[in-house]
């Protein structure tokens, strides 16, 4: 189904961070948009005012009655939504055209060029900065988010009209990032993940190295330096590395002062001095090289436009947010990270070292899938003695059914900082007003980050 052919769009997974951008971009086109979401959220609510037809009903009562034509009706559907569901099992065997979101954001791909960013980890964070560099410039871009950018812009969704670029979140669980065809693809990160779809790390790599060979002949692949992967890029796609201090674009002379970050981004065209970041953590250096690499690639970048764009960056909800700095080298300090694989943990405890030298850091983490505890508890446990103090959590399933013998419980078995409790997500809040933590830093990809605002407000009441 062509967009010309389209005339309404359903969203079996409305309320899902990857949907919701999507039925925000077909609402601005003008086409109803209708959806099903099991929970009521801020985002379900939002999508409501802004136009959508939201239904939280596993029934036929979900589908308004326009959108029970198969004729122009474009069923849109995630993995999270089971096969059992009520609306989703109507359309399918009602003879509609039901697409995954991937496809439709392969087909947003061809009909632009696409700045598509992959990678275990990064993904959101390098894409949002990207659409923000785009965005102010002429060139402009329809980004299609992770995660909801803050600031001004306040959504997953970037618009803007009349511009020829997306910038896309390439996204490898279940192997979506193969529907899209990108004018620059960028390989952030390929450390094994997802091993309940891919089953090993060679096959995880190769389902990256598939994602090359998609690149159009026009188009790039940046990719860090030092990955496993070997890419497959077709003949006449330039291939760029990127790195801290190597690469073809490459990090340089980075340094702190008064709580400030900046660096030098030095490419092929030479080197951009003085870059500020304006969410200062060492993680970002890396992100914003791969960000500006990719609009450089594009044609895009300028110094001026460069400076501007990182000093402003806003950043994205759940991505290393502050949500409280009280004053004083004395003042307690809560971050919340969506971090939740073993490498991504290990990175933010660094870079809260790095901006908190010295200080006592409480790390309370929420583990995400049984697959992925039971993969990686070693390699959790691992990561989370960087901490002085470990709060960990009952697990969030997401997805998945139990799987037996696997819970919280056999990473904090290997946990060998002495400092260590294991709790139920209700107990979070009182569990941490009487901590008497410095920094408190929230990890992980379900919904412990939910509670982080009322412990805020607590502490401030307190």
């Amino acid at each position: 189904m062509e967009l010309k052919d389209t005339k309404r769009v359903y969203f079996a997974g409305i309320g899902g961070i990857g949907m919701a951008a999507l039925a925000r971009y077909y609402l601005s086109l003008g086409l109803p948009v209708a959806g099903y979401d099991r929970t009521e959220s801020v985002l379900t609510e939002e999508l409501a005012a802004e136009g959508a037809a939201v239904s939280y009903a596993d029934s036929m009562d979900a589908i308004p009655e326009a959108f029970r034509n198969p004729e122009g009706t474009l069923v849109v559907y995630t993995p999270a939504v089971p096969d059992s569901n009520v609306p989703l099992s109507f359309f399918r065997q009602g003879g509609f055209f039901v697409r995954k979101r991937a496809w439709v954001l392969g087909q947003i791909t061809r009909s632009s060029r696409s700045l598509c960013f992959s990678g275990t980890h990064g993904k959101t964070t390098t894409s949002s900065m990207a659409a923000h560099i785009m965005h102010l410039s002429k060139a402009g871009c329809n980004a299609f988010l992770g995660g909801i950018m803050r600031g001004s812009y306040n959504s997953n969704l970037v618009l803007d009209s009349g511009t020829d670029y997306s910038v896309v979140e390439a996204d490898e669980y279940d192997r979506s990032f193969h529907q899209l065809t990108p004018y620059v693809a960028v390989v952030n990160a390929t450390d094994p993940d997802h091993l309940d779809i891919y089953g090993t790390e060679e096959a995880y790599l190769e389902s990256f190295a598939h994602f090359t060979e998609l690149i159009r002949p026009d188009g790039a692949l940046l990719m860090r330096t030092g990955l496993k992967l070997r890419p497959r890029p077709a003949e006449g796609v330039r291939v760029f590395t990127f790195g801290r201090g190597e690469g073809d674009y490459r990090a340089d002379n980075v340094r702190t002062a008064d709580g400030r970050m900046f660096f030098d981004f030095t490419g092929p065209r030479g080197t951009i001095t003085d870059i500020e970041l304006s969410v200062p953590v060492d993680v970002n250096v890396d992100n914003a090289t791969a960000a500006l690499a990719a609009v450089d690639i594009a044609g895009i970048l300028t110094p001026e436009l460069a400076r501007v764009a990182m000093a402003s960056y806003p950043g994205v909800e759940r991505r290393f947010e502050f949500h409280l700095r009280e004053d004083g080298p004395d003042g307690r300090v809560v971050i919340d990270d969506y971090a939740h694989h073993p490498d991504e943990i290990s990175r933010s405890i660094a870079s809260v070292r790095a901006l908190y030298p010295g200080r006592r850091l409480t790390v309370a983490f929420q583990p995400h899938l049984y697959s992925r505890t039971r993969d990686f508890a070693a390699e959790f446990a691992a990561a989370l003695d960087g901490a002085d103090s470990i709060v960990l959590t009952d697990l969030y399933p997401a997805r998945e059914e139990p799987i037996e013998g696997v819970s919280s419980r056999i990473i904090f078995d290997r946990l060998e900082t002495a400092d260590k409790v294991m709790i139920s997500k209700e107990d979070f809040v009182d569990t941490m007003k009487n901590r008497n933590f410095e920094i408190l830093l929230t990890l992980g990809a379900g919904d412990l980050s939910l509670s982080v605002p009322t412990l805020v407000r607590e502490l401030k009441a307190s």
